[in-house]
């Protein structure tokens, strides 16, 4: 299955098959990054998703102490997509980014006590209380 997507002025497109797992994660970090309660993200092996455009990149660090590359335009700072050192060989693309979202379900929630009181978590999930990012 090939899904497509890009930043909101369209100056980084990117296409990806075959996602490994989609996850929402209320991790701290990801609330910022996103503007709100939590980050939906769609994992791909590296080698299935492929980039087109200019990127800048934040580096943050996570609990564990290990870096994360944070991809964002340039031009209109869409948040894209994540390069984890805890995670090699996955790309982590932020699931808004998609043009088309309907077949995306969650699988798995991590920082499950971090998140906000108001925001539900989503049903039929594996939730993690903590996870290494």
């Amino acid at each position: 299955m090939s899904m497509k997507g890009g930043c909101l002025c369209g100056a980084v497109r990117y296409e990806a098959s075959d996602p490994v797992v989609t996850a929402v994660c209320h991790c701290k970090h990801c609330q910022k990054i996103s503007g709100s309660a939590f980050s939906l993200n769609v994992l791909f092996a590296d080698d299935k998703v492929r980039f087109e455009g200019a990127t800048h990149h934040y580096l943050d660090t996570g609990d564990s102490g290990k870096h994360l590359q944070r991809h964002f335009c340039p031009k209109c700072g869409s948040s894209l997509y994540t390069k984890a050192e805890a995670l090699p060989g996955l790309t982590i693309v932020k699931a808004g980014t998609l043009d088309d979202t309907s077949g995306v379900k969650p699988a798995v929630q991590l920082y499950c006590e971090r998140a906000q009181a108001w925001a539900p978590l989503a049903s039929g999930t594996k939730n993690h209380p903590l996870a290494m990012s």
